[in-house]
C-alpha cells in the first residue's frame, strides 16, 4: 500500500494500516509522530518502511520522549524506557542544589539530561564506552551545559570530580547474557550489545562501578541505578560488600525498580 501524501488523511489511513499490519499495537499514535518527523512523502515513506521491518519507533523518528523531554536517539544507540523516568525522579529528590552530576553509561545522555532539567541548576557530566552512543549524547548534553567523555566506567572521567559526585547515575546493562536472545527484537537487533549485556547473572558491571564509587561520591552524595526486580537483592549485596549503604525504592506504575547507594555516615 502506497502512502497517497504527507499532510492529506489518506496518507495518516495508510500509515496506520500498514504499521497494524506490521503488528504496531499504538499504530495511530506511531503514525501521527513519524508523519511529523518526516520532511517529504518520499521520506515518510522510507521511515515508515523501516518501522515495519522492526526498527524502534525512536530510531525511526530520531528521538524519543523522556520526562517530557525529547531526547535524540542514533540508530544502534540504547533508547531510553520510560520506566527508567522512576530512576531520576528519585535523584532529583535527592540532589542538592548546584548539584554535581555524572550520568554513567549515559547511552543518549537521557538520564543526566533530565536530571539537570528537573533541577534547573547542574553540573552536569556523562561518559560511555560506546561511540555511538557518545556521538548521540553529545547532541543532546551540550545543550544542557554539560559533557561528555568517551571510555570505559570511570576511566572516561576527568580525576578531577573525585569526592565531588552528589549525584552519580547508572544506568548498567543489567540483562544477563543468556537472555539478551529473550528480548524483543527492537532491543535485541537494533541496540548496542554492550549497552545490554551484564554478564553471566547480568550484575557485572554494576560490581565495577559500586567497587569504585565511593572514590567519587562527594560526601552525603548518592549513587542510583536501575535493576530486575529479581536481581535486587543480589544487587544490593553487591553494593553492601562495596561498603555502601543501600536501600530499594519501587515504582508500581513504571515497574520500576531502583538501588539508591549512599556513603555511610562517618561522624
Amino acid at each position: 500500500m502506497s502512502i497517497p501524501s504527507l499532510d492529506h488523511s489518506a496518507g495518516e489511513s495508510a500509515v496506520v494500516s500498514r504499521l497494524r499490519a506490521a503488528g504496531c499495537v499504538f499504530a495511530e499514535d506511531e503514525a501521527r509522530m513519524i508523519m511529523s518527523a518526516a520532511g517529504d512523502a518520499a521520506e515518510l515513506e522510507a521511515m515508515v518502511e523501516r518501522r515495519v521491518v522492526g526498527l524502534p519507533l525512536e530510531h525511526v523518528v530520531g528521538y524519543a520522549e523522556f520526562c517530557g523531554l525529547r531526547i535524540e536517539v542514533d540508530a544502534e544507540v540504547f533508547v531510553p524506557r520510560r520506566r527508567t523516568e522512576a530512576l531520576v525522579r528519585q535523584a532529583a529528590e535527592l540532589a542538592p542544589e548546584r548539584a554535581v552530576v555524572v550520568d554513567l553509561c549515559c547511552g543518549s545522555g537521557a538520564l543526566g539530561v533530565a536530571l539537570a532539567a528537573a533541577l534547573g541548576e547542574a553540573e552536569l557530566y556523562a561518559a560511555d564506552v560506546d561511540p555511538a552512543a557518545v556521538r548521540c549524547a553529545r547532541r543532546n548534553v551540550a545543550p544542557a551545559g554539560g559533557e561528555v567523555f568517551e571510555g570505559d566506567l570511570f576511566a572516561a572521567l576527568p580525576a578531577g570530580l573525585k569526592g565531588r559526585v552528589d549525584v552519580l547515575l547508572s544506568n548498567v546493562p543489567y540483562v544477563p547474557t543468556v537472555e539478551i536472545e529473550l528480548l524483543p527484537a527492537e532491543a535485541r537487533d537494533h541496540e548496542a550489545r554492550v549497552a545490554l549485556d551484564g554478564g553471566a547473572d547480568g550484575l557485572e558491571v554494576l560490581r565495577r562501578v559500586v567497587a569504585e564509587a565511593a572514590e567519587w561520591l562527594a560526601p552525603g552524595g548518592v549513587l542510583l541505578f536501575e535493576t530486575s526486580e529479581r536481581q535486587a537483592d543480589e544487587a544490593v549485596a553487591a553494593v553492601t560488600r562495596a561498603g555502601l549503604l543501600a536501600r530499594v525504592a519501587t515504582d508500581d506504575d513504571l515497574d520500576a525498580t531502583v538501588i539508591i547507594a549512599s556513603l555511610p555516615d562517618t561522624a
